[in-house]
């Protein structure tokens, strides 16, 4: 099997990458319990002020907070009440010196009141007060606008909605939100060893269940995309041509698993002009890309560090998602070594600021990546890291 003459240093093929992709111009309007995960195609700027008017924080009187200034237990002061309201409502009476508005959570404040004094601070009796102690002028009131002003920019573009954004735009009265139409997403699988439905005669005599499509379509919901399966494809040059051509016409990307190397019946690269093809990342070495489609690895892990490493941020560049890695500082709980010139993409367990290494090795070993939810990368100029030394985790 011809070996590759040259491997292209990781960060380069990703700028290749990504120089060759441009931002999908498609947007989407779609109604805010659609929206989870989406990516947003404009800025979000608030019509109104968030809360729209100050309202009590606590259970409590609506008071002038001068008026209780002198209010100590063993000396009380005396303040009449003139009003209840509860949340909803909204008090006529304004409150002037020596009065008071009973008032539930989240009650607009009436006028003439600047401070709500809690519940146990007093004592009633009747339409009076004793009031036990003081309260500062804004003491218990979130004030009008305090959230969000009335023109502020809540959300940017690029921002990737999570449930609390979606939240934050219901309270300001958005139904709907304008985002990035989903990039299709292609996936062809080959290899004549697959099957794609348990038989086990047919594995006991040198058959592998098919499971890169599954773990792909993941992959690809997870990282903004609509993935569409197109088949299992036995190595033949032919079919696989036809399929390449036809998911290419098809979609935004195409991921094509197997057939990346230089073996006999490895013909999925044959079909792609290819920017590079072999790169320093270990594993996936031989993955290529070109014509805005991928040629991977058969094996799973590395078809997972191949998604990691080039194909999230492909799909990132194609809606203009910002801030879609989640990355955590952790200490390494033992040695990582590593040799020049590889790119290495290595699974860990993260918790509690540990990143534990996953010592199962092997670009079939699947559960490797189930028992890992994080990886760090090794650059091509280091041997590796140290046990204790920290590292950034990228979790998934």
């Amino acid at each position: 099997m011809r070996e590759f003459k040259k491997l292209t240093p990781y960060k380069e093929a990703l700028s290749l990458l990504l120089n060759d992709l441009g931002e999908i111009p498609e947007t989407e309007e779609i109604p805010l319990d659609e929206a989870l995960w989406r990516v947003l195609a404009e800025d979000i700027v608030s019509p109104i002020d968030l809360p729209p008017f100050s309202r009590a924080a606590v259970d409590g009187y609506a008071v002038r907070a001068e008026d209780t200034f002198p209010a100590r237990e063993y000396n009380p002061v005396e303040i009449r009440v003139v009003d209840e309201i509860i949340a909803g409502e909204e008090s006529n009476t304004e409150v002037t010196p020596g009065t008071a508005v009973k008032l539930l959570t989240g009650a607009k404040i009436p006028e003439g009141a600047n401070a709500v004094l809690m519940h146990e601070m007093a004592e009633r009796d009747g339409d009076v007060i004793r009031v036990l102690r003081p309260v500062a002028p804004g003491q218990n009131v979130a004030m009008k606008g305090e959230d969000v002003r009335k023109g502020e920019v809540v959300l940017r573009k690029g921002h990737i909605l999570r449930p609390q954004d979606i939240s934050i735009l219901k309270a300001l009265g958005f139904r709907t939100v304008k985002v990035k139409r989903k990039p299709r997403v292609g996936i062809i699988v080959t290899g004549s060893e697959l099957i794609e439905e348990f038989d086990e005669e047919a594995l006991m005599h040198g058959k592998i269940l098919e499971s890169n499509s599954v773990m792909l379509k993941g992959l690809v919901e997870q990282y903004f995309g609509e993935p569409r399966f197109y088949g299992v494809f036995p190595d033949d040059e032919g079919e696989i041509g036809k399929a390449i051509e036809k998911a290419q016409e098809e979609n935004d990307l195409v991921l094509v698993t197997g057939g990346s190397a230089f073996g006999d019946m490895d013909f999925a690269h044959r079909f792609v002009k290819l920017l590079f093809h072999g790169t320093t990342i270990r594993p996936g070495r031989p993955i290529g890309y070109g014509e805005r489609t991928f040629v991977m690895s058969g094996y799973p892990v590395a078809v997972f560090a191949q998604f990691h490493l080039y194909v999230k941020h492909a799909l990132a560049k194609l809606v203009g998602a910002r801030n879609y890695e989640v990355k955590v500082r952790a200490r390494l709980t033992e040695r990582v070594p590593s040799q020049l010139g590889r790119y290495e993409f290595v699974k860990v367990w993260y918790e509690n600021g540990k990143a534990k290494p996953i010592k199962k090795k092997g670009s079939g070993i699947i559960s490797s990546l189930v028992e890992s939810n994080g990886y760090i990368t090794i650059p091509e100029d280091s041997e590796g890291y140290l046990e204790g030394e920290e590292v950034e985790v990228v979790l998934y």
